[in-house]
């Protein structure tokens, strides 16, 4: 692909950069900074771009690559505490959300990216790629350089991190007797139940196990809840400051 054909549709993709620029950048400036850097980029490597991939996945990919060697001493690294803390609440059959307050919580823009900030990079860049800008996990991996089942382990585990954030507390209740699957076994199913990816005899067993769980549905609801919400930042969230559309617009007039 041309230069030309780059730069006349590489506009459309300035939204989508920038919302992924503001999960990683340490502000604001940073990230129309890091966006701008990866379309002058994008415009020198253009005849490398081929269609292999998507342009907003090849964009993205620039971009991840940039700030990971621009933020490399800085960004945050998932510990291996932090997963194994996330993985045990989790399993723990009596850990269960206020499904209603979460949600709401999800629904209020500046309490999700407040949430949102709280997880691991690793893991907030996975499920905003995901949840917001619509990437199949694919596109995420060939992104990130990593695998596909790492890719869609971050998934799982930055939605769960996502919604615990955004809860308040814990309940507790006795232990489960005569429902379908235990507990942690319904709950490492449900993002892909979510992403319709359980053959159908699993899919069968999670909604029996939703039906008669006191504690689950409130966390399969959400994850419902938090993914809705994060697609519509897709749609609420187009908008380009003017400073950041200039300087745009200049870089894309320049010959």
């Amino acid at each position: 692909m041309s230069e030309l054909d780059v730069r006349s549709r590489i506009a459309d993709e300035v939204p989508g950069l920038l919302r992924y620029a503001r999960t990683i950048a340490p502000d604001g400036h940073q990230a129309e900074d890091l966006v701008q850097d990866t379309l002058l980029r994008a415009l020198q490597r253009a005849e490398s771009f081929h269609g292999d991939a998507s342009l907003a996945s090849w964009l993205h990919k620039i971009l991840h690559n940039l700030a990971i060697d621009r933020f490399r001493r800085d960004r945050e690294d998932a510990t291996e505490d932090v997963e194994r803390e996330v993985e045990q609440r989790w399993r723990d059959e009596s850990y269960t959300v206020d499904a209603a307050t979460v949600v709401e919580r999800a629904e209020t823009r500046e309490e999700l990216e407040d949430a949102l900030l709280r997880l691991p990079v690793i893991y907030r860049t996975v499920v905003v790629l995901h949840d917001a800008e619509g990437m199949t996990v694919a596109e995420i991996a060939a992104v990130q350089g990593v695998g596909l089942p790492a890719a869609k382990q971050r998934l799982r585990r930055g939605r769960m991190m996502l919604v615990d954030a955004l809860a308040q507390g814990r309940a507790r209740r006795d232990a489960l007797s005569g429902v379908p699957l235990r507990c942690w076994d319904a709950r490492s199913k449900v993002s892909d139940y979510l992403d319709d990816g359980l053959p159908a005899s699993d899919r069968v067993l999670v909604e029996r196990h939703l039906e008669a769980c006191p504690t689950c549905p409130p966390l399969y609801a959400g994850l419902v809840g938090t993914r809705a919400a994060l697609g519509a930042l897709r749609d609420a969230d187009t908008v380009v400051p003017r400073s950041m559309a200039d300087r745009i617009k200049e870089l894309l007039a320049y010959e």
